[in-house]
Parts: structure tokens; sequence; C-alpha cells
């Protein structure tokens, strides 16, 4: 079967997935906090673990990896379960379902790296698979603004400047680099060093927007990470 055949479809998938990714953690940001988007979303490297021990031979899961997969969940349990009883239950419901959604983003990142390990793409240069998933955030994520009436548009400077920022750093240089390390490294490997950002998000999150950062939440966000190491760990 000629190449192009057989990367366009998992191409189409990684876009896909790429652009659910970014509409789930934008919902979820709207009714939660960054520290827990942040974290929840950094649950990445456990999904792809997963499911990447089940589709490569090399990346089997040993015994204390399975340990990490186990706390991390346990952790997200907690943080889910004991929460904050100073916040009313109207607005706790919503927390919750931006919780869920930035687990769910998570999901979607996991599924993404999968799949870019386990089929043709992982031959692609990192600006091949790159540009599968700006075309396919395009395609979805447009239409999607217009559907939740998210269209509206007030430039400012610092509109402006994070603008940029998502465009050159976050949406370009930083995923150029990232595809290219899960073409020459395994990807449970690569949590280890992801770990670093949930912790930062949640420690700006409160230093920076104020956010209130409840003491089980710290437990479960703790167990969290220590996961994504063990997972990170032969």
């Amino acid at each position: 079967m000629d190449l192009s055949r057989r990367i366009w479809p998992p191409g189409l998938v990684i876009g896909l997935l790429f652009a659910l990714e970014y509409l789930l953690v934008g919902e979820g940001l709207r009714r939660t906090s960054a520290a827990h988007i942040v974290v929840f979303l950094y649950t990445a490297p456990i999904f792809a673990a997963l499911g990447l021990h089940w589709k490569l031979p090399s990346e089997k899961l040993a015994p204390l990896q399975w340990l990490g997969i186990g706390l991390a969940f346990a952790g997200i349990a907690v943080a889910f379960v004991l929460r904050d009883g100073s916040t009313p239950q109207g607005d706790m419901a919503q927390v919750v379902l931006g919780d869920v959604l930035g687990l769910l983003g998570g999901l979607a990142w996991g599924a993404t790296t999968v799949v870019i390990r386990a089929t043709p793409l992982s031959g692609l240069s990192a600006s091949q698979t790159l540009l599968y998933q700006l075309l396919g955030a395009f395609a979805l994520l447009l239409p999607g603004a217009f559907a939740l009436g998210q269209t509206t548009f007030h430039p400012s400077a610092l509109v402006l400047a994070e603008f940029a920022f998502q465009c050159f750093i976050v949406s370009f240089a930083s995923f150029l680099v990232w595809f290219w390390l899960l073409r020459h490294y395994l990807a449970s490997r690569l949590g280890v060093f992801s770990f670093l950002t949930p912790l930062l998000g949640v420690v700006l999150g409160a230093w920076l927007l104020g956010e209130h950062i409840a003491p089980a939440f710290v437990v479960g966000a703790g167990m969290v990470l220590a996961g994504i190491v063990l997972v990170g760990r032969k």
C-alpha cells in the first residue's frame, strides 16, 4: 500500500484528537481553576503508557510502572472525592464538570501519543506530524467556536501578546520539540520530564491568579505526579 494512503487516516485521527483536547481544556477552564486543569491534563502520560503497553512490545509496563498508574488514579480519586466544602453546591457542580473535561483532555492527549507511536506517523518528521494536528484543529475548532458562540474578539496588548505566545511557542515550537522526542525516546519515559508542568501550574495558579488550592487537591495532585514519575521509570 502506498505510504501516503497509510499515513492520512492516523493523521486525520491525531488532528481530531488535538482539536478535541483543546476544546475540552478551553471549556474546562471556564468552569474550574487553571491549577485543576493543568494537573488533570497532565495525566496524559498515564493514558499514553496504558495504550502503548497494549500496542507496542517495547513499551511494556514493569511492575513499578503499574504501581505508578495505580497511585496516579488513586490521586485522581482523592482530588475528585475529597472536595472543599466551602464552595456552593451549584458552583461545585461546575468545578467537577470542569475537572472532568480536563481529565478527558488528558485522555485525548495520551491517545494522540499512542496513535503517533503505533502507526506509520512515527516515521514522519516532527513538522509533518504537527501539520496534521494544526489542520485538524482548524477544521474542528473554527466551527466549534461558531457553534458555542465564542467568536467575539476584543484585541488589546495583553490579548495579542498571549495570542502570539500560543501561536509561536505553544502550538509551534513546543510541539515540534515534543514530536521529535517521541520519535527518539520511549514515550513512557518522557512523562517524567512533563511532571514539572502541573507542579508549576499549581504554584503559578495560586501565585498569579490567586486561586484557592484545597488541601485534598494538593494531596491528590501529589499522588498523580508521583505516579507519573514512577511510570517514567523501568
